[in-house]
């Protein structure tokens, strides 16, 4: 399986936190906690790439990858 990269983030308007995989397209799920959210994603990767297979598409490369800024203090 794919290793792609994970946004966890915090959702003041759903009050809880939201998981996304941003190269596999509207595969996001919703937590309590950021590891419940988490563990929801995974299974959505699963369930995602799944049903990908079954309909014989290509799975995306791994592209994203996120801006990392380091803030001097």
């Amino acid at each position: 399986m794919k290793h792609y990269h994970i946004n966890i983030f915090y959702s003041e308007e759903d009050d809880g936190y939201i998981a996304d995989i941003p190269d596999l397209k509207y595969c996001s799920a919703f937590g309590l906690t950021e590891e419940e959210a988490l563990r929801e994603v995974l299974q959505a990767k699963a369930a995602w790439l799944d049903a990908a297979k079954v309909e014989s598409k290509e799975t995306p490369e791994a592209r994203y990858r996120p801006a990392i800024y380091q803030i001097a203090s």
